[in-house]
């Protein structure tokens, strides 16, 4: 299975978000990764979003706004929390 990365169809609501983020997850599974290697990648990935990329609804801004005044490990139990989420969501 191949994942290709497009933000802006995974922006249009958050149901679409949480769907992409559950096809990475269940790729980097498919690769062989680790629940606390997923984990530590979509603390990364917070990182980049939040500082690059503006949210496009609430949920979205909710998650942003929390990130923001998150400590580093507030923002790792972030990371494995939407990790969750997104496999709840696949």
């Amino acid at each position: 299975m191949a994942f290709t990365f497009d933000l802006k169809q995974a922006n249009n609501s958050w149901d679409n978000w949480k769907s992409y983020l559950g096809q990475a997850v269940e790729y980097a599974e498919e690769l062989g990764m680790s629940e606390d290697r997923i984990a530590s990648l979509a603390t990364q990935a917070g990182a980049v979003l939040a500082e690059n990329v503006p949210p496009t609804n609430p949920e979205q801004k909710a998650v942003k706004e929390l990130w923001d005044v998150a400590d580093n490990k507030e923002r790792e139990v972030i990371g494995r929390l939407m990790t969750k989420l997104a496999k709840k969501s696949r």
